[in-house]
């Protein structure tokens, strides 16, 4: 026992001395997922991750409870380029069918399988964040719920409850932009006069910003009946307040401040509408409903942006509108939109 105490003394002094010194302690980083899981703090009202795990490339699946909703949300992650430091978020949005039937991104058309978002953002200091629902629901606070799309509470979701959990599990900077298409592209408008603040940048494609007018109405009741929904669930029947609380278009003050990027086709056919082009790929079926289908839409589109931008004008709040003379109701021409609008929203972020 008297060698084993000397030995302890003798190892202490030498310590003092600097003569012994302790093995440097090496840090193994964790996967991403798993620094995801720790991190995260939840979310307004208990709003929580309930999973993180890693998919194919550099997607990451994150399952999110909403608490407004009841029910988890799967949420796609694309990290920022270095994912060991803060990073600003852009929220992207997809359209009629919130971006899959299943409620798996991969079995839908979605920013991630339809566009080359995910080598795009690859060396961009930005993490890209992609709900995957909302199918027919505008993303709006739905008043009731529905028999068949159930209970829609996305600007609940999207504005308090999202947000804490991805700034926290990415290293968010608290700056935001949001951007969607076709249905989404009314909805980055309603997100952000909801949430002032909440966004700094926001785009909105091939979409009809105006949607208390008579023809906006319309408009709105296919889509939402195009899912099996009930529009009077949503905003009520024609003629209640809420169509006009919820209309972008009437309440366009509020949107001052923001960086604003509105772009949509023509319906003319324009150089992604060929046997050859993108998501076509030889099939004569999709390139005549592209063409047709397609081409109705963005021929609709392009006036109800034209009013936007007259009323932007008016109200004298900047925003830039690309006015394609050509392009169809589709994801090559998205994609090119997501590219044109980057630079305005790094540059709002980076404010």
């Amino acid at each position: 026992m008297m060698r084993v105490a000397l030995l302890f003394v003798t190892l202490l002094f030498l310590a003092s001395l600097g003569t012994v010194r302790a093995e440097p302690v090496v840090e193994i980083q964790a996967p991403l997922p798993e620094r995801a899981m720790v991190a995260a703090r939840p979310g307004a009202d208990g709003a929580h991750l309930i999973s993180a795990g890693q998919g194919p490339g550099r997607i990451v699946n994150l399952s999110v409870y909403s608490t407004a909703m009841g029910r988890p949300i799967p949420v796609e992650i694309l990290p920022a380029q270095d994912d060991s430091r803060s990073a600003p978020v852009l929220y992207l949005l997809n359209g009629v069918d919130g971006g899959s039937d299943t409620g798996l991104w991969s079995d839908g058309a979605n920013w991630l399988t339809r566009t080359d978002a995910e080598r795009f953002f690859a060396d961009k200091q930005v993490t890209v964040v992609m709900p995957v629902g909302g199918g027919g629901s505008f993303f709006a606070d739905w008043r009731t719920d529905d028999p068949v799309l159930g209970r829609q509470r996305w600007i609940t979701f999207l504005t308090a409850e999202l947000p804490p959990v991805i700034d926290s599990a990415f290293r968010g900077t608290g700056a935001n932009a949001v951007a969607g298409l076709s249905m989404a592209s009314s909805s980055v408008f309603r997100l952000a006069l909801a949430a002032p603040g909440r966004y700094r940048a926001i785009g909105s494609y091939s979409g009809c910003v105006r949607t208390s007018d008579p023809s906006g109405q319309l408009m709105v009741n296919a889509i939402v009946a195009s899912r099996r929904g009930n529009p009077l669930n949503m905003w009520g029947p024609p003629g209640d307040p809420a169509w006009a609380v919820n209309d972008p278009y009437l309440h366009a003050d509020g949107l001052r401040g923001l960086a604003i990027y509105v772009a949509t086709g023509t319906g003319i056919p324009g150089p992604y509408d060929t046997l050859g082009g993108p998501g076509v790929n030889g099939n004569s079926v999709k390139l005549v409903d592209q063409l047709v289908i397609g081409g109705i839409l963005d021929a609709v589109t392009a006036r109800c942006t034209g009013q936007l931008r007259d009323r932007l004008r008016e109200l004298d709040i900047p925003a830039t509108f690309d006015m394609r003379p050509s392009g169809t109701h589709s994801w090559p021409y998205w994609q090119q939109d997501l590219h044109n609008s980057w630079p305005l929203f790094e540059a709002a972020l980076a404010r």
